[in-house]
């Protein structure tokens, strides 16, 4: 072999190793994009709790403050599957070009809110976008990424969605105090300018060009039998009774119009949920283990900060600080998870793990008391995180390695849309047995014949500033019946998280396929 031969090998192989770079390099840009993109979507769901008090001060509107919240956790919910379809019927990149786009549009308007009525309005705006941030960016990683390397930028991404939950409450109470609650809709603005720059530039996922039919009647079944219970949970136990005629009305109408949506999907030409989808045990599994694994992770993100504001009167940005050590779980557990599944293709033992390890943060967290200190506290956060981390983001990665392509935003969609109903009844149902524990607690805690001590969870709305103005022996006795009703909260999450290590069993495990990367690594992302 000759001089020129070696030369030109050189060359060639020094170009193949410039082409891969630019290749990576490209791929962390659409990358970056999408982080930024879930971001907004996680943030969020946290960064607006701390404004919320301010907020209903200044429109004077505390008895509809909780729309606020349901607004957007209603529209984003029930907007999920469909844009999982429309995203395999017309494309990722346009529909998360459109998700982000509707998101800021309803940020800006809710900044620019004269009124609580047109701030509920706004935020169900802004949720109706939001409903097609997480799933897309879910979806979009499964077209740019290789199915075997897939584990290992997911938990980057579950990462970024824990430390959401930390930023949040920080960022929330930094803007509320220096600045305006209104910057907490404003931030958005930036991040998600850049990230339809790059989106808009960057990605070019591919779309198979045929005729298509819109699944309308399948769309309202879903999204109104979705709303009823989703307001049942929110409505049950606070605006009305359980056992109320609405509450158990808006039940039957979601069971029923759930019942009408699976039979009418078998006729829908291009059906939101393909049942084929459900002839999947992988599917059926993660599915349901995305449901009660929702349900049983909430009772840790959002009751502890309430912990640590009304027990040990901390604010709302030393509370989110305090929240570090489950983040800090969350990110080693997802980042160590996905990367071993990438390693080795298989995650059936994640799930398994996990749901093991949150049972056990959840007993640990069940110690929780008036005096416990700030390291063992922390230590039982760290523990939860851990569990959480290690299966949150696999179920998604399972549906969509025995998915068909086509169906990939529809299955993507499903899990996360499922996730959110089980985070949704996990807050209202932990939400019921901490106001009913508290009462019962209160009542014991109660020295007898001392009326002017009669209180329940319902005479509390004032929350830790109103506490703090209670005479010495009064703040003890309901502080130390709170410390109590979170200690009773953790004990009855922990069969949640059993029941999801009992579905984890039933998981088919299919090892990751070795796939090159979307035929044409230049068609998902352009250099």
């Amino acid at each position: 072999m000759g001089p020129s031969s070696t030369n030109n090998m050189a060359e060639h192989a020094q170009g193949v190793l410039q082409d891969t770079a630019k290749k990576e390099s490209s791929l962390w840009v659409v990358l970056g994009a999408l982080m930024l993109t879930m971001l907004l979507a996680a943030l969020d769901q946290t960064i607006v709790s701390t404004a919320l008090p301010r907020i209903a001060s200044d429109f004077n509107a505390l008895n509809e403050l909780s729309w606020v919240v349901t607004a957007y956790m209603l529209t984003s919910a029930v907007t999920t599957p469909l844009y999982g379809k429309l995203s395999d019927l017309f494309g990722r990149k346009r529909m998360l070009l459109i998700a982000v786009g509707i998101f800021l549009i309803g940020s800006v308007l809710a900044g620019l809110s004269q009124s609580m009525v047109q701030l509920v309005i706004y935020r169900g705006i802004q949720g109706i976008g939001a409903g097609g941030l997480m799933t897309l960016v879910l979806a979009t990683i499964g077209d740019v990424v290789p199915m075997r390397e897939r584990g290992k930028y997911q938990g980057v991404f579950g990462a970024v969605w824990g430390l959401s939950s930390v930023v949040g409450p920080l960022l929330g109470g930094y803007f509320t105090d220096a600045l305006s609650w209104r910057w907490i809709f404003y931030i958005n603005l930036p991040l998600g300018v850049l990230a339809l720059i790059v989106i808009w530039m960057k990605l070019h996922t591919k779309v198979h060009h045929t005729d298509h039919s819109i699944d309308y009647l399948g769309a309202l079944l879903i999204s109104v039998g979705s709303i009823a219970l989703l307001l049942a949970a929110v409505w049950g136990g606070t605006t009305y009774a359980w056992g109320s005629s609405m509450i158990i009305g808006l039940i039957v109408a979601g069971i029923i119009l759930g019942i009408a949506f699976v039979i009418w999907e078998h006729y829908a030409k291009e059906p939101i949920l393909p049942p084929e989808l459900f002839r999947s045990s992988i599917f059926r599994v993660s599915s349901l283990l995305s449901l009660v694994a929702g349900l049983g992770m909430f009772a840790a993100i959002i009751y502890l900060p309430e912990y640590q504001q009304i027990v040990r009167g901390f604010s709302a940005t030393k509370s989110g600080l305090l929240m570090l050590p489950l983040v800090g779980g969350l990110l080693v557990a997802s980042i160590f998870s996905g990367r071993m599944v990438s390693h080795t293709g298989k995650y059936k033992i994640f799930p398994i793990v996990g749901s093991l390890v949150l049972a056990l943060g959840f007993y640990l967290l069940s110690f929780i008391s008036l005096t416990i200190s700030e390291v063992a506290l922390g230590g039982a956060m760290f523990v939860t995180g851990l569990g959480i981390g290690l299966f949150m983001q696999i179920m998604t990665l399972a549906v969509q390695n025995s998915s068909d392509v086509k169906h990939l935003g529809a299955a993507t969609a499903a899990v996360t849309f499922f996730r959110s109903l089980g985070g949704t009844f996990g807050a209202a149902i932990f939400g019921a047995i901490l106001a009913n524990r508290l009462t019962v607690h209160i009542q014991e805690l109660t020295p007898a014949g001392a009326g002017t001590m009669s209180f329940n969870s319902a005479s509390l709305n004032g929350g830790a500033a109103m506490i703090r103005t209670l005479p010495s022996s009064v703040q003890y006795t309901i502080l130390e019946a709170f410390a109590r009703s979170f200690h009773d909260m953790f004990l009855y999450a922990i069969p949640f998280t059993l029941i999801a290590f009992v579905l984890a069993l039933f998981l088919k495990e299919i090892p990751l396929k070795h796939e090159a990367r979307q035929e044409a690594e230049g068609e998902a992302f352009s250099m």
